[in-house]
C-alpha cells in the first residue's frame, strides 16, 4: 500500500511549497516508484507552484529523474461522481424509510453533505489507496480548519451511514414493536460504504503515515502551531505529528535590517520547537527572497530541506526564475506609484475581512477597528474570529474567549475568538434535548413513529451544510449588533470557509426545512413546536443574512493579500467568486510590500522587492473591482496598542 505524507497548519506559512517540494525530490531520490502530489484545499494554489495549468484530472509533471503526477480534486466533481453508482438507491431508501420525498432529500445530496470539500478528498485518498498506482501520495492539505475536518471525516460519514440505517430500519423497529415480523432490507452500498470508511480510517492511523506540521519564525504562527497541535490531540482523529518544517528561515549573513531581524527570530523558534513538539524532527527551509516554482526548483529545495538521500547540508542556492516567466500572462513593470492616504472609515455597522490563509487578515483587521475606535469615540467596537485558527489574542497580548474582553484598557473595544463549530453543535445538542423531553413519554402505541423521527431529526443535525458551523457564529455578531449599536469587524476563515459561508443562505434554507418537515407530524406537543419554532427563526436569520451581505450600507467586505505570485492569483478566484456572488468588495489591501529604504541595497531583499513590484503592475486591472490600499511592511509583527497606533498611520494608494 502507498504511504501517506500530509503537510498541515496555519494558511500562509508554505505548505504547499514544501509539499510540492517534499513530492518532487522523493521522485528523484526513488524514480522506479511513482509518486502523487494531491491537492485537497479548496483555494488550489498547486497550479500556481509547479507552473501548470491543470484540469480536475491527474496530470503528469515533467521532471528530470523520477515519476511524479498531481491532482487538484475538484470537490463537486469527485463527489458527484460517487455518489452516481448509488443516487437512485439511496434516494428509494430514504423516502420508504422517512417522511420526506425523493424530491426533497436529492438537493440535500447534492449540497449539504457535510464538508464536501473534505469529503471528496477522502474518496481520491481511499480511490489511490485500492487503486495501488502509487507508492507515495503527498498531500497538501487545507489551512487548518478543514484539515482537522478531513481527519474526522471518517466519523462524520460514518454518521450520514447512520442515518441511512435509521431509514432502511424504520419497517423492522415498527413490525418489532407490533409483534410482526419484517425482512432485513439489505443495502450493499451502505456496507461498501462501511468498509470504505474503515480502510481509511485505518491509513490514518498507520504507523508509516507521516504528518508534517509547516510553521514560521513569527510569534503568531509559533503560538498557532502549538494550538494546532492541541487541536489535532483532542479531535476524534487517530492521525499523529511526525515531524515539523520551520520555514521562510532567513540566513545571519544579510544586509538589511528587516533581514537580520527575521535571521535574529531563528534560534528562539528552534527552542520554541523544541521545547514544545520534544522528540520530532525540526527541517529548518530557508527563504531565497523570491517564489520556489517550477518542478526543478522544487525537487532541489525539496533535497536541501528533508536531506532525502543525504541532502545537501550547504546554503540553498536556487537559480532565480524570470519573473516575466514565472507570471501567467504578460508582466509590465513600469513605474509602480503609490499615493498616501488615510486608514479608510468603517462606513457600515458590519465588515468582514477575507483572503488567503497568511495574508495578514488580522492584523487588518484590528487595525480596521482600531481606526475605528480612534475616529469614532463614541461608538463601540467588537473584532470577532471566525478562523479554526485565530490570533486575535496574539495581537491584543491578552487571552480572548468566545464571550468576549475588553482589549487595550478600552471599555468600548472588545475582541472575541468564536468556536464556530462548538456554536452550532451547542444548538444542535440542545434542539436534541427538547426533543428528548418532547417524546420521551410517548413511546406506546403508534407512538413508536415518533421515536423514529426523533432518530431522523437528530441524524439530519449530523449532516449539516458545509459552512454551518461559521453561519452560527454570525448568528452571534449579529446578536452584537442588534444589542449593542455599535460596529463589528469579522476576521474570517481563509478562503474556502468564507466561501463557504457566502454560498450557505440557499443549502441552509434548505436544510432548515427538511427539519421542519421531520417534526410536522408532532406540532401538537408544545416542546415539539418550540424546536420547529428555533429552526424556523433560523431559516429567518439565514435570509437576514444574505440581505445584510449584498447592502453595502449594512456591511462591507475588505480583501486581504500580499504582492506575491500566489496569493495574488487566489485573491483573483476569490475575486471572481465574490462577483458570481454578486457581493463587491469596499477595497483590497495588498499588505507587507516593501518600500525602497526598507531593503537597503540587500540581495535578498531586493529580490523580494523585485517580485512585488512584478506582481503590483499586474495588479492594476483589479483597481477596476476595488480601490487598492497598500500596507507597508511593518518589520516586525503588530502586537499591542503602540504598535497597532503605528501600523494606522500609514497607509498608501496604487496611483
Amino acid at each position: 500500500m502507498a504511504t501517506l505524507a500530509f503537510f498541515v497548519g496555519k494558511g500562509g506559512v508554505g505548505k504547499t511549497t514544501l509539499s510540492a517540494a517534499y513530492a518532487a525530490q522523493l521522485a528523484a531520490a526513488h524514480p522506479r516508484e511513482r509518486v502523487l502530489l494531491l491537492s485537497t484545499d479548496p483555494a488550489h494554489s498547486t497550479a500556481d507552484v509547479l507552473q501548470l495549468h491543470l484540469g480536475g484530472a491527474r496530470t503528469p509533471v515533467r521532471t528530470s529523474r523520477g515519476r511524479l503526477s498531481v491532482w487538484q480534486v475538484a470537490a463537486e466533481k469527485q463527489f458527484q461522481k460517487f455518489l452516481a453508482g448509488n443516487r437512485k438507491a439511496i434516494l428509494a431508501l430514504v423516502e420508504s424509510g422517512t417522511i420526506f420525498s425523493s424530491a426533497e432529500i436529492e438537493p440535500l445530496l447534492d449540497t449539504t453533505l457535510p464538508g464536501m470539500a473534505e469529503m471528496a478528498a477522502l474518496l481520491a485518498i481511499h480511490d489511490l489507496l485500492a487503486s495501488d498506482d502509487y507508492g507515495h501520495i503527498v498531500v497538501d492539505t487545507a489551512p487548518i480548519g478543514h484539515t482537522l475536518r478531513l481527519f474526522e471525516m471518517p466519523e462524520h460519514f460514518a454518521k450520514f451511514l447512520d442515518f441511512l440505517d435509521v431509514a432502511a430500519g424504520r419497517d423492522q423497529v415498527l413490525a418489532a414493536h407490533f409483534g410482526g415480523r419484517a425482512r432485513p432490507v439489505s443495502q450493499p452500498f451502505i456496507t461498501e460504504w462501511r468498509q470504505m470508511v474503515e480502510a481509511v480510517r485505518a491509513a490514518l492511523a498507520d504507523a508509516k503515515t507521516q504528518v508534517t506540521l509547516v510553521t514560521t519564525s513569527e510569534t503568531f504562527s509559533l503560538h498557532e502551531s502549538v494550538r494546532v497541535a492541541k487541536q489535532m490531540r483532542d479531535s476524534d482523529s487517530p492521525i499523529a505529528l511526525t515531524d515539523v518544517v520551520l520555514n521562510k528561515v532567513v540566513e545571519p549573513e544579510r544586509d538589511c535590517d528587516a533581514c537580520r531581524r527575521r535571521a535574529r527570530a531563528t534560534a528562539p523558534a528552534k527552542a520554541f520547537l523544541r521545547k514544545h513538539f520534544r522528540g520530532l524532527p525540526v527541517h529548518v527551509a530557508p527563504d531565497p527572497g523570491h517564489p520556489i516554482l517550477g518542478a526543478a526548483q522544487l525537487a532541489a529545495f525539496g533535497a536541501h530541506v528533508f536531506q532525502i538521500n543525504g541532502g545537501d547540508k550547504r546554503p540553498l542556492r536556487l537559480k532565480t526564475v524570470n519573473q516575466r516567466s514565472a507570471a501567467t500572462g504578460r508582466l509590465q513593470f513600469g513605474k509602480t506609484r503609490f499615493t498616501k492616504t488615510k486608514w479608510p472609515k468603517l462606513s457600515s455597522a458590519l465588515a468582514f475581512t477575507l483572503g488567503k490563509g497568511g495574508v495578514g487578515k488580522t492584523t487588518v483587521s484590528a487595525a480596521l477597528a482600531f481606526h475605528a475606535r480612534a475616529t469614532e469615540p463614541r461608538v463601540a467596537v467588537t473584532v470577532c474570529s471566525t478562523d479554526p485558527a485565530p490570533s486575535l489574542e496574539d495581537v491584543f497580548e491578552k487571552p480572548v474567549d468566545d464571550r468576549g474582553v475588553a482589549v487595550l484598557g478600552d471599555a468600548k473595544f472588545r475582541a472575541m475568538e468564536l468556536d464556530a463549530v462548538g456554536e452550532f453543535r451547542q444548538w444542535a445538542a440542545r434542539m436534541k434535548r427538547k426533543l428528548d423531553e418532547a417524546l420521551h413519554t410517548q413511546v406506546q402505541g403508534v407512538h413508536v413513529d415518533m421515536t423514529l423521527d426523533r432518530e431522523i431529526f437528530s441524524a439530519l443535525l449530523d449532516i449539516v451544510p458545509p459552512g454551518v458551523d461559521e453561519l452560527f457564529a454570525i448568528f452571534r455578531i449579529l446578536d452584537l449588533l442588534d444589542a449593542k449599536k455599535g460596529k463589528v469587524v469579522v476576521d474570517m476563515a481563509p478562503t474556502g470557509h468564507a466561501l463557504d459561508l457566502l454560498r450557505m443562505p440557499d443549502r441552509m434554507l434548505l436544510w432548515s426545512r427538511l427539519l421542519l418537515k421531520s417534526l410536522a407530524p408532532h406540532r401538537t406537543l408544545p416542546l415539539a413546536r418550540e424546536v420547529a419554532v428555533e429552526v424556523a427563526t433560523i431559516g429567518q436569520r439565514v435570509r437576514e443574512l444574505a440581505q445584510i451581505l449584498r447592502d453595502p450600507k449594512r456591511a462591507r467586505l475588505w480583501v486581504v493579500m500580499l504582492a506575491e505570485p500566489l496569493p495574488d492569483r487566489e485573491t483573483r478566484r476569490l475575486l471572481a467568486a465574490l462577483e458570481e456572488l454578486k457581493v463587491a468588495p469596499a477595497a483590497i489591501f495588498v499588505n507587507r510590500v516593501l518600500f525602497p529604504e526598507d531593503v537597503q541595497g540587500c540581495r535578498r531583499g531586493e529580490s523580494a522587492r523585485a517580485w512585488q513590484l512584478a506582481t503590483l503592475a499586474r495588479m492594476r486591472t483589479l483597481g477596476k473591482a476595488a480601490e487598492l490600499f497598500v500596507v507597508r511592511d511593518f518589520g516586525r509583527e503588530i502586537q499591542g496598542k503602540q504598535a497597532l497606533a503605528s501600523f494606522t498611520r500609514e497607509l498608501w494608494r496604487m496611483a
